[in-house]
């Protein structure tokens, strides 16, 4: 999976205002979100972080409204945003909204990791075990909905909202999960991939955008990280999902169904949380706004928070961008250098892990190959939570050149 695929959202994905491609030092200092992630996640290791360096770069493009709010939200570059600033400390009435958020983080790495072990056992009962170009399609039908979801999920975000925009996105999510469990023929199978793909794909740019909306200042870091937490454990638990599959051939069905669960858990968890109180602002939806705040962090904070989203509509005095000026002279070394490492991200092979791993060890006489790959995402599971606790302690750089040695 190309990680930085999913790091763009169409139309509210590039605008930011202040013309600067990343943070300033003090950004860095002040918020921990700009640049959370810091894992190997089966190829996505770097997903969390261009999704906050899509954020540094949304400083370079435009300043409406609506892209304040996505750009502000997305990269966590929250005081250029002028975003909602909560002093205090969190009451802790976000958390049960955040984990409604990661269910579909949770579906993104398990719709990516559930054809590791099933592939061999659904192309036998769909007749496609010999045919190997067939095979790589069930595999990537998923990524090329992906991309579609991706450039569309902030679009929807800015047009419904971000909760309304969950609860469409269960709907791909969940009518997907179920053409692949129920797929009698190979053509079923590579529609349900695709439409699960477009839900991923939307998931990949709402989950973090929602999450720092909502999230208070003092624990916004902490919260920014758990969405990649999340996908390495929906990619672990299709791992695990295929531990049955050796004693029963027809698993894999159960597996696809499985993710119908969290879909329709997403749908109704959204249908009862709370809008983005920033998004609710510039929507003009004042008093709805603060009803909003006064759930997420208490009636205390109301006036402080429309304060601050008060500020942020000010706007900027700056002369809006384009794409172009991404590849100006005063950009180029900090853009090569981001795509550089996506590059040599995919050239580790990662991507073979995430979706063949299993055959591979069967190919190489291991016996319990299932188990084996499950150990494997156990293992990236584990490193996610290391990285996440040593980021803000040892910084960004010498995790990159510690990961990249191991790939190595």
């Amino acid at each position: 999976m190309q990680a930085s695929t999913f790091s763009f959202k169409a139309k509210s994905g590039f605008a930011l205002q202040n013309r600067r491609l990343y943070p300033s030092a003090t950004d860095f200092r002040k918020n921990s979100v700009s640049m959370t992630k810091r894992n190997n996640c089966f190829g996505l290791e770097l997903f969390s972080d261009s999704m906050r360096a899509r954020g540094s770069i949304q400083t370079l493009l435009g300043s409406s409204p609506k892209g304040r709010s996505v750009r502000a939200q997305a990269s966590g570059d929250v005081e250029d945003a002028g975003s909602a600033i909560i002093q205090a400390k969190s009451s802790g009435t976000v958390l049960p909204y955040v984990g409604v958020a990661c269910l579909g983080a949770v579906l993104f790495g398990y719709h990516l990791g559930v054809v590791n072990g099933a592939l061999e056992y659904l192309a036998k009962d769909l007749g496609i075990a010999e045919n190997t170009v067939l095979q790589g399609w069930v595999v990537s039908a998923l990524l090329a909905g992906a991309t579609v979801g991706s450039f569309t999920g902030g679009s929807l975000a800015d047009k419904f909202g971000r909760t309304k925009t969950f609860v469409l996105d269960a709907i791909p999510l969940a009518v997907g999960a179920f053409l692949c469990a129920t797929a009698q023929t190979v053509q079923t199978m590579i529609i349900g991939r695709i439409l699960a793909g477009i839900g991923i794909g939307i998931s990949s740019a709402i989950v973090p955008l929602y999450i720092s909306e909502i999230s208070p200042t003092e624990i916004r870091g902490t919260l920014g990280s758990v969405n990649q937490l999340f996908i390495c454990v929906g990619i672990l638990a299709a791992l695990v999902a295929g531990l049955p599959l050796a004693g029963n051939p027809l698993w894999w069905r159960t597996m696809f169904t499985v993710a119908l669960v969290p879909s329709v858990l997403l749908a109704i968890g959204m249908a009862f949380s709370p809008e983005s109180p920033r998004w609710l602002y510039q929507q003009g939806r004042i008093s709805e706004a603060e009803v909003s705040i006064r759930r997420l962090y208490g009636k205390e904070r109301v006036a402080e928070v429309m304060s601050d989203l008060d500020a942020a509509s000010q706007g900027s005095s700056e002369p809006e961008a384009g794409w172009f000026d991404l590849f100006s002279s005063r950009y180029m070394k900090v853009v090569s250098v981001g795509a550089t490492l996506f590059l040599f991200q995919q050239f580790a092979g990662i991507n073979a892990v995430v979706y063949y791993s299993t055959s591979v060890f069967r190919s190489a006489g291991i016996t319990s190959d299932v188990a084996a790959s499950a150990l494997v995402g156990a293992a990236n599971v584990f490193g996610t939570t290391i990285a996440s606790s040593l980021m803000d302690k040892r910084g960004r750089r010498s995790l990159l050149l510690t990961s990249f040695s191991g790939m190595v």
